[in-house]
């Protein structure tokens, strides 16, 4: 690809690389100079514009763009018609994003042309949000290098992918104390009925049970037996310690707790677990807030089938610290709120 400053008459039938205005005159940036344009930008005066012209091997952006992107575009991800330079990926159905994010990261080693930008792994992405863009910098790039970067991409089969959720059928146990308010309760289940909806998943059971390990144990077990695929359960109070009621009642009927804690904040004191092959989810008590917590990072992605394991969750920490706002220290903070303690 050559590129650089060339008189008008020697610049016909190579790109623009710039816009051009002049009397009677706009060119457009990657526009095809013709003698027309040549003739009037004599005429105003211009004696030389920077052009581009593609020589034997180069491969035009927007055809670079749309071949890379269809390289990287898996399961559930469709690629549009690209323009200047740029193809976009969009999620065809709800779920949960799957990036290779070593096969991104060696893409944008290739060269300096080839940008492959993507939103955050394992994201909840909804029907026809866009999920990564692939942009061709140059107005050209060497075949050799494309088919480098378009190898890389197919090697992941499937560099960007939809993880379709999987589990539609929710079981809830509440626990309750004398101190908990029924309608916490039922704002949870509101705020929980909110965060299944983009999902397609609904809450099958729901039981509410005091808050001691054998009677926990009890409801755990009924919600196992019965059509539920996963089973959440919050804790009137959080869970301190692997012998705290809820871990408990999940080994008292045969369960595993697999992990307890995260380094996500909110959200450290959520719990994961199996029984009779379901998974359990511990809530922490920031579950019951609608904002953005370790508990939604689990939740979507157990209910699109994907594995969560004790090295994925203590992986979290960095980036897990989320946003507060900063007029209002949390507790986290050590800072006084300036609002009345809670109960």
């Amino acid at each position: 690809m050559k590129f650089g400053p060339l008189p008008p008459q020697d610049a016909i039938g190579a790109m623009a690389a710039h816009s051009l205005r002049a009397p009677g005159l706009s060119i457009r940036k990657g526009e095809t100079i013709t003698e027309d344009h040549a003739r009037l930008l004599r005429e105003a005066g211009i004696a030389e514009i920077v052009a581009v012209r593609l020589e034997a091997g180069d491969v035009p952006e927007n055809e670079a763009a749309s071949l890379l992107a269809q390289a990287s575009a898996g399961e559930g991800v469709r690629v549009e018609p690209p323009f200047t330079g740029r193809a976009n990926l969009f999620a065809e159905r709800p779920g949960v994003l799957i990036v290779e994010k070593s096969a991104i990261d060696r893409v944008n080693m290739v060269d300096e042309a080839i940008t492959f930008a993507t939103l955050a792994r394992f994201k909840p992405v909804v029907a026809g949000e866009m999920v990564a863009t692939v942009k061709i910098i140059t107005y050209a790039i060497g075949e050799g290098r494309l088919a480098q970067a378009i190898e890389v991409a197919r090697a992941a089969s499937g560099a960007v992918r939809v993880a379709p959720y999987r589990l539609a059928r929710v079981g809830i146990a509440s626990t309750l104390t004398p101190a908990l308010k029924p309608s916490i309760v039922e704002k949870t289940l509101r705020i929980l009925g909110e965060r299944l909806a983009p999902t397609g998943a609904r809450v099958v059971a729901e039981t509410r049970t005091p808050h001691e390990a054998q009677a926990l144990a009890a409801e755990i077990e009924r919600l196992a037996a019965g059509e539920a695929e996963i089973i959440l359960v919050f804790g009137a109070s959080a869970v301190s310690d692997r012998r705290d009621v809820i871990p408990a009642a999940i080994e008292a009927v045969g369960g595993e707790v697999e992990h307890l804690g995260m380094p996500v904040d909110p959200g450290n004191l959520l719990l994961i677990g199996r029984i009779a092959g379901k998974p359990v989810i511990g809530a922490p008590g920031c579950a019951r807030s609608p904002r953005e917590n370790g508990f939604d990072w689990i939740l979507h992605r157990m209910l699109a089938g994907l594995p969560v394991t004790r090295a994925d969750i203590m992986g979290m920490g960095v980036g897990g610290l989320l946003m507060e706002i900063v007029s209002r220290p949390q507790p986290r903070s050590g800072e006084p709120s300036g609002e009345e303690p809670g109960p």
